[in-house]
């Protein structure tokens, strides 16, 4: 029986050669077996080559063996295969980012958009029938006050070199189609070769995802975290000078930036426009006051009918050091540290 389960691979045909535990009659010594590796898989592999070879089937044994170790090393590769890769994707998905293309950069200017531009030439950006505008906006000179906007942004950036220019304003409009009103502040201002103002273009970008003036301001800051690694020093905001109040006080507060750190750049509302615009400011006002955050009644509704085409709005991805200000939502102010109130 011994004999049987001696290793195929070293089987022999000749009866006398096969060990035993018997003793030799002749020495009176037991034999000694030889070691044999059950994992020398290579031997039995040469085995069943070379009986193919001599045309020797295999026993079934042999077949079962053959089979088992096949599927082992199959199933070894699969599984340390996948190990492997997910070991490698995950290094990939980890790897820090080092490098941010405007990390020299420390000051933010921001142009809250107030509509999009829906023509497809660019001499006409002073005519109200090249952007989409609401009932309340079509107005004669509206659409020169939004290139002022995009003039005043730009000469705030040129005058100071550390700034970056961020259009902020999303696809607000659905009769306008997907289109923003950042990329649409971007495009005349390059239409306008920038003013004279060359160089202001390599350091001016977008933020297409802002609804209303309070996201203009939080989601620039983001946006400009992500562009540079780190959180504007200074902050200046340009739209029209009616709404210097809620930008400089009622924003700002409600996200704790610094006074002092804080301007404002205002321009003028078209001269028919300028009366219903204060009256409507006033209501707005008094909106952002009882809720700070715009998140509930009416300021809530504002931002879903701002967003017809359902955009997913990927921040706070990029700031997450803020992340929980994203969240928030409540009458009081926020009370946790945040990055520009660390001493």
């Amino acid at each position: 029986m011994r004999a049987f389960f001696r290793p195929f691979w070293k089987a022999s045909n000749n009866y006398d050669e096969i060990d035993s535990d018997e003793p030799d009659l002749e020495s009176g010594r037991k034999s000694r077996r030889s070691r044999r590796s059950i994992t020398d898989w290579r031997n039995m592999l040469h085995f069943l080559r070379l009986r193919l070879q001599q045309g020797r089937k295999p026993s079934f044994i042999s077949h079962i063996l053959y089979t088992l170790i096949v599927l082992s090393v199959l199933l070894f590769l699969l599984v340390f295969g996948r190990q492997l890769r997910f070991k490698l994707s995950e290094k990939e998905v980890t790897l820090p980012i080092k490098h941010y293309p405007y990390g020299s950069l420390s000051n933010l200017v921001t142009v809250a958009g107030h509509s999009v531009y829906t023509s497809h030439k660019c001499q006409s950006v002073e005519g109200e029938s090249s952007w989409y505008l609401e009932s309340y906006q079509r107005h004669a000179g509206q659409a020169a006050s939004f290139v002022q906007h995009i003039r005043a942004g730009t000469e705030a950036a040129a005058h100071d070199d550390d700034a970056l220019l961020i259009f902020s304003g999303g696809e607000t409009r659905k009769e306008a189609g997907p289109r923003s009103e950042a990329q649409s502040y971007w495009s005349v201002a390059d239409s306008k070769d920038w003013f004279g103002m060359k160089d202001v273009k390599w350091r001016a970008l977008t933020e297409e995802h802002a609804r209303d003036s309070y996201e203009n301001l939080l989601f620039s800051i983001c946006r400009f975290r992500e562009l540079t690694g780190h959180y504007p020093h200074n902050i200046t905001v340009v739209s029209y000078s009616f709404k210097e109040h809620r930008f400089s006080q009622l924003h700002r507060a409600a996200i704790r930036f610094p006074a002092s750190r804080f301007m404002y750049v205002g321009t003028p509302p078209s001269v028919l426009a300028a009366a219903s615009a204060a009256e409507g400011e006033l209501r707005v006002q008094e909106q952002f006051q009882n809720d700070p955050y715009g998140c509930t009644g009416s300021l809530q509704q504002k931002r879903w009918k701002r967003d017809p085409f359902l955009r997913t709005i990927p921040y706070p991805a990029g700031c997450p050091e803020i992340a929980d200000l994203f969240s928030y939502c409540g009458k009081d102010l926020y009370d946790k540290e945040l990055p520009w109130n660390k001493v």
